[in-house]
């Protein structure tokens, strides 16, 4: 993932470049449009947010207004428009989520990480964010983990101390290596 600084030029590495074109080859002349969702999927997962810059920068690669490339990025509560940590919990926060416990998951989640939602851990490792329907509504409270989207189910605040510490374990090992 690399990281975009202040007053340093966007510039999407070649095989990002290469990637764009094979999505914006499916579709129609002139409708290159359409390729928007599928890339800014993958400049997010190459930067890990979608800064103005950077979204920008898209606007550019398919000759679109840069409004156009906003109006889709703040719609869609998959992309970031700030920075977020390594791992993003996201616990659901509908109704029958809510009924049995997501709301205790969310506060024992800002406890254990001392931040609040949509803020990062010092470390850069983890932030946190309630989301709506995950489509798993008799396995509440919900929480999945992205960036793979890793889904956990029937919730406790001790299963997610657990999540917590084997991510921040993993992330010591693979740093180790």
């Amino acid at each position: 993932m690399l990281s975009v600084k202040n007053n340093e030029p966007i510039t999407f590495q070649e095989n990002l470049i290469h990637q764009f074109d094979d999505i914006v080859k499916r579709y129609p002349e002139g409708r290159q449009k359409s390729a928007l969702l599928p890339i800014l999927h993958l400049v997010q997962a190459e930067f890990g947010w979608l800064s103005v810059d950077v979204m920008d920068k898209v606007a550019e690669y398919l000759s679109i207004e840069s409004i156009e490339v906003y109006e889709v990025a703040t719609f869609y509560t998959m992309f970031f428009l700030r920075p977020q940590g390594k791992y993003v919990l996201e616990v659901c926060r509908t109704g029958p989520c809510c009924l049995v416990g997501a709301e205790r998951i969310m506060k024992h989640i800002e406890n254990r990480l001392g931040v609040k939602e949509n803020e990062v851990t010092a470390d850069g490792l983890f932030s946190w964010r309630g989301i709506e329907c995950v489509a798993a509504c008799g396995m509440g409270p919900v929480l999945q983990i992205g960036p793979e989207y890793t889904y956990y189910e029937h919730l406790t605040e001790e299963g997610v101390d657990e999540l917590i510490d084997g991510l921040r374990n993993k992330h010591t090992i693979n740093t180790k290596s």
